[in-house]
């Protein structure tokens, strides 16, 4: 023993807690060195136990399939499952199930019998007829795709390249615990023919692209549902389906919303409020072909919490390297948004109620493109109030009789977000005004346009009886009062489909007692005799198919009214 180490030795004989320290702190060490290793060593054996586990699985799969009794020959083999869902064309489909004995006709019929009330024989033989390729299947196209299922449609094809996992389980259609780490297009084949074996379900593991093999998958398409959340795909997929003439519905962002009640339909150029509908509305327009519009989407008007942002990335994940070289494939997302899991289950129901509909030759006709816009209905009243007190020659502020709640009614039920010039156009600039000069100022006689016909509609037709307006007659709203527009809204909303129908056929009841309330109602002019010139001259500014949808417009309102009164 060298001197420096007897030296040492010594003093630490002559300082004991010196020693305890040092054999403390070799203890520890020691200790945290054991726990490590035994924990890299456990994580291996799991990773090695979970890639048994699913090898197993998929050779019972493979077995169940051989004997008949599973859901189809799988055209991919355990490796490249286990080795990568991306790879070649050879892994990336799911070929159709052996057919099972089908149902009797009497039996199908029986299963869409309610379609078949609401629908009809020929509306139901399109539907039954018709081939929906399903692109996406997670969160939006699972619920599609399940509602479609049950609702008669012929053929099902269901493309989608991911896999299920346990985040999976709080959206998706048809995903079970069990199915984790199984093709999510092959969870959904098993759900839909557990339903009924009258759809033929096409499902293949595949990666949509903009390349031959892609365009393949869309042969013979009634109508495509784009429920891709990557934008690139998602724009290649929707100018493809334009370019080629097939009817495709986009499903944008659902990830951080939780509003059902801001959830619409509209197309695609008339989107709010949404941040992937404006991208993608931009790079579908920039590219060759330019598409402007024409493309039904489901999108949310609802602004997120701004709390509600990309989940973070694990600092062992930014330690990696770049972020934007982590994701899976070129283009595709890192980071996520969280996601309330009844939101995707709504917006794929919109999708199936459009589409059936449309298949059985009873489409959704001009969806509401917005609603909830309180501003902009005051915006309107105010401006309706303007207009009304220059062309009667007044100073100061006219009172009509219309109120916020009325030009909800006229804007949302009556008009349906639309102008009522040809070509119907949902106005940049919404303003109401004054119809007929002659007829007494009504919701039967007010009309919603662009700011700029308006401006022509006041100087052509409007100006030629300034000052001389047929007005109310002292009708004015009291206060309290309950508008018509306030009745016909809240009754529509409030009264189920029966008492629809009870209302038409019993004896009229006090508009109070339908709303519980005690407040006079705002009363409905009475007709003013028509005036010739008037209508002559609105048939000159706007052509004598504007002044009719005018007439018939005021008949529904007249019905509207009776059945809620």
């Amino acid at each position: 023993m060298s001197r420096t180490e007897r030296t040492l030795l010594d003093g630490v004989r002559a300082h004991p807690r010196v020693a305890l320290a040092i054999t403390a702190t070799a203890t520890a060490a020691l200790t945290l060195g054991a726990v490590g290793a035994y924990s890299r060593l456990n994580r291996k054996h799991r990773r090695r136990e979970l890639e048994r586990d699913v090898k197993d699985s998929i050779e019972l799969l493979d077995s169940r399939v051989s004997t008949g009794s599973g859901l189809g020959s799988v055209s991919m083999s355990s490796s490249s499952i286990i080795n990568g869902p991306y790879d070649s064309a050879a892994s990336l489909a799911l070929s159709s199930a052996p057919e099972a004995s089908p149902f009797d006709e009497s039996l199908v019929r029986e299963h869409l019998a309610r379609n078949y009330a609401f629908f009809g024989d020929e509306g139901m033989q399109k539907v039954r007829g018709s081939t929906v390729v399903v692109v996406g299947c997670g969160g939006v196209g699972s619920w599609a795709a399940v509602m479609l299922a049950r609702s008669g449609v012929g053929t099902l094809r269901l493309i989608d390249f991911d896999y299920v996992s346990l985040s999976s389980l709080n959206r998706h259609a048809s995903a079970l615990a069990e199915d984790v780490g199984i093709p999510k297009v092959q969870s959904l084949a098993r759900t839909l023919r557990a339903i009924t074996r009258a759809v033929d379900v096409q499902p293949h593991v595949a990666l949509w692209k903009a390349d031959e093999d892609g365009f393949k998958l869309l042969d013979g398409a009634d109508w495509v549902v784009d429920a891709i959340d990557n934008i690139g795909t998602k724009v290649d997929m929707l100018r493809e389906c334009s370019k080629r003439g097939i009817k495709v519905f986009a499903s944008m962002g659902a990830g951080a919303k939780s509003d059902p009640t801001r959830v619409q339909i509209a197309d695609i150029a008339q989107t709010t409020y949404d941040p992937l509908a404006r991208a993608v509305r931009r790079r579908l327009k920039m590219g060759v072909p330019s598409v402007t519009d024409g493309i039904p989407v489901v999108y949310s008007t609802e602004v997120p919490d701004p709390a509600l942002g990309l989940l973070p990335l694990a600092e062992d994940e930014h330690a990696k390297g770049a972020v934007h070289e982590l994701a899976p494939l070129d283009e595709f997302r890192v980071r996520i948004l969280p996601v309330f899991g009844p939101l995707p289950a709504i917006f794929g129901l919109h999708i199936a109620t459009y589409i059936i509909s449309d298949l059985a030759g009873r489409p959704v006709v001009n969806p509401l493109p917005v609603r909830h816009r309180k501003k902009l209905y005051d915006k309107g009243l105010k401006d309706l109030v303007v207009r009304e007190t220059r062309m009667r020659g007044e100073t100061e502020g006219v009172r009509i009789p219309i109120s916020e709640d009325d030009c909800a009614f006229l804007m949302e039920d009556l008009h349906r977000g639309r102008s009522c010039v040809p070509p119907f156009n949902v106005p940049a600039r919404p303003v109401f005004v004054r119809w007929d000069p002659c007829q007494q100022l009504s919701l039967k006689n007010v009309v919603l346009m662009e700011k700029e016909d308006a401006d022509r509609h006041e100087k052509t037709v409007l100006a030629k009886w300034k000052g001389k307006l047929v007005v109310e007659g002292g009708i004015v709203q009291s206060k309290g009062a309950t508008s018509v527009g306030t009745l016909l809204r809240h009754s529509s909303s409030t009264d189920s489909t029966d008492s629809f129908v009870d209302a038409r056929s019993t004896p009229a009841t006090p508009a109070s007692s339908v709303l519980g309330r005690t407040a006079p109602l705002t009363r409905e002019p009475e007709p003013v005799a028509e005036s010739a010139e008037s209508r002559a001259a609105l048939e000159l500014a706007w052509g004598p198919e504007t002044v009719a949808l005018m007439d018939r417009r005021g008949k529904e309102v007249d019905e509207m009214l009776r059945w809620a009164l």
